[in-house]
């Protein structure tokens, strides 16, 4: 599960380096930098972990690559989300292959009192967290336009009439992540119960307008975008759980 933790590492650091930054090799070079990193504080030196790693570096460098395309072209979402899967099935199917996080990582617990915190769990806990940022709007993003709720990038969008959407689907997604591994998993549902009143009015207010973006094109963003964004933020809380 190491390499699973420092896949979603690597994809959440540069896809938030590309937000954040209009220079493409940035994004490009934080992933394996990230990946590098992760394998030199955990001790991650075994052969299986080389191997492993390696694919996940690429798979970071493609994840940002065609998820870009994707967003510009507003096209060919399937092999951003397959890329995407890869770095998450490769590491959960060859589990066997990686050795459990130690070196300066599992020091660094126990230097700052939470030694009984094991090391692999709290990678993956980063992993997670850096997941539900912008690497699940991305996500979301590529599910909308593969079912065509969506428009390439520069074109009216139905998100523009629900506005917010790319700042609460985080918080929404870290508040759903933080009270389940709290323990309070009724809580969590509450907030997905939350969203949906919260919504019902601006939904229903919605009329068709001259870009095309009615009430039905509205309605389907919302709820398969909501979905998606909630079965990521619980995918997450299932591999951070102990």
């Amino acid at each position: 599960m190491s390499t699973l933790a420092v896949f979603l590492i690597a994809v959440g650091a540069a896809d938030i380096c590309r937000r954040l930054t209009g220079v493409r090799w940035v994004p490009l070079a934080t992933g394996p930098v990230a990946v590098l990193a992760c394998a030199l504080l955990g001790g991650l030196w075994r052969l299986g972990d080389i191997v492993l790693l390696t694919a996940t570096a690429v798979l970071s460098v493609l994840w940002v690559l065609l998820s870009a395309r994707a967003e510009r072209t507003g096209t060919h979402q399937g092999s951003a989300l397959t890329t995407f899967g890869l770095g998450v099935g490769l590491p959960l199917i060859l589990a066997g292959w990686t050795s459990p996080v130690g070196g300066l990582i599992a020091r660094w617990l126990h230097w700052v009192g939470v030694g009984d915190l094991d090391p692999d769990r709290a990678l993956m806990i980063v992993g997670v967290v850096l997941l539900q940022l912008v690497t699940a709007n991305q996500l979301v993003r590529l599910i909308l336009g593969a079912v065509g709720a969506v428009r390439p990038a520069g074109e009216p969008q139905p998100s523009d009439r629900l506005k917010g959407g790319r700042l609460l689907g985080p918080m929404e997604r870290l508040l759903i992540v933080g009270l389940g591994l709290g323990g309070q998993l009724g809580a969590a549902s509450a907030v997905v119960a939350a969203k949906g009143i919260i919504r019902f009015p601006e939904l229903n207010a919605q009329r068709k307008e001259e870009n095309g973006s009615g009430i039905d094109a509205v309605t389907e963003y919302f709820l398969v975008g909501s979905f998606a964004s909630w079965l990521i933020a619980m995918a997450g809380l299932v591999l951070a759980l102990p």
